[in-house]
């Protein structure tokens, strides 16, 4: 039986135009660009949790906060369950938020400090449902007891609460609507050791119990490779390999994904060493020509530097964005 696609985004670009400062209108510069993410397409099944990984600042959150039109794309394609989410009208937009849904990364800014957690997980319910005071809390009350919280905690603030339980609440929050596709952004990385193991259990109990399909971002592969039945590399606003978990992790195609994982301790396992990339992440403001990575790639050809790769699939399910791999265009 053929998996079915929930979410798939084509070509989807991010572009943030900068303010003119002082010097650029003395100099009459054009307007600077950020280019956050570049034709950025790949499919989410219903279902399945796709992991998102790479460095800081590479565009994760941005992808998962335009995939929900938190943030508008410049252009391309997010399909949901067959429509195009960035063709949808104000109306239309309210009434898609319902199944779809976000968990934020930092438990102590996401939650509104002069809320109770009742408001907070109920606001949802009461915008989108207008339901009556006494079913939002009953509605509430269960939610907050599967997530691992007491109904005597209802009239607290957020404050009051640990990391870990207010990433619980923000849980809450997310799923009080019922949605079928959840963007978790960094959800334990702010959080303890031991109290990531609970919220990932617990994230992994809910998406079997409510059938729910995640697009997982973390910069922590371990736990990438532990939720996820897939996993999306991004480098520079753009996706350089995706396929299995399993494949990723164990036998990584694109040579910034062996960087990655070669700097994770104990999976030293490219000739032993680390392998460590020479300088920075170019600026967004300014990507470089053909393959983003080439200026750090050890690998790289003039070929590299001229034309940019394209993400093709070289074995069923894996695709690589890396001319080592016939990424040519």
């Amino acid at each position: 039986m053929l998996a079915e696609t929930l979410l798939e985004a084509r070509d989807l670009t991010k572009t943030y135009k900068l303010p003119h400062g002082l010097g650029d209108r003395l100099l009459r510069r054009a307007a600077r660009a950020v280019h956050a993410l570049n034709g950025v397409s790949f499919a989410v099944d219903r279902g399945e949790t796709l992991g998102l990984i790479g460095e800081s600042g590479c565009g994760k959150t941005t992808l998962g906060r335009t995939l929900l039109r938190l943030h508008e794309p410049s252009s391309g394609a997010i399909l949901f369950e067959g429509r195009n989410v960035a063709d949808l009208d104000e109306a239309e937009l309210r009434a898609a938020r319902r199944r779809l849904q976000i968990i934020f990364q930092d438990p102590y800014a996401s939650l509104n400090p002069r809320a109770t957690i009742e408001d907070i997980v109920g606001l949802p319910l009461r915008i989108h449902e207008k339901l009556p005071r006494r079913e939002v809390r009953d509605r509430v009350a269960a939610l907050i007891e599967r997530v691992g919280l007491r109904t005597a905690h209802l009239r607290r603030y957020p404050h009051q609460f640990s990391g870990g339980q207010r990433q619980r609440i923000g849980i809450a929050r997310a799923l009080i609507l019922r949605p079928s596709f959840v963007v978790c952004d960094e959800p334990v990385s702010a959080l303890d050791v031991s109290i990531q193991a609970q919220i990932i259990a617990l994230l992994q109990e809910l998406k079997s119990e409510l059938g729910l399909t995640y697009l997982f971002i973390s910069h922590d592969i371990s736990v990438v490779a532990y939720i996820s039945n897939r996993i999306a590399v991004m480098y520079l606003g753009e996706i350089v390999e995706l396929g299995s978990s399993w494949s990723v992790v164990e036998s990584p195609r694109h040579p910034y994904t062996q960087a990655l994982l070669s700097a994770v301790p104990g999976r030293r396992r490219f000739g032993g060493e680390r392998m460590r990339l020479a300088g920075d992440i170019p600026s967004p403001l300014a990507p470089p020509a053909g393959c983003k990575f080439h200026t750090r790639c050890p690998s790289a050809t003039e070929h590299c530097r001229r034309i940019k790769p394209m993400l093709r699939e070289i074995a069923p399910g894996e695709h690589v964005a890396c001319h080592l791999y016939g990424g040519a265009p």
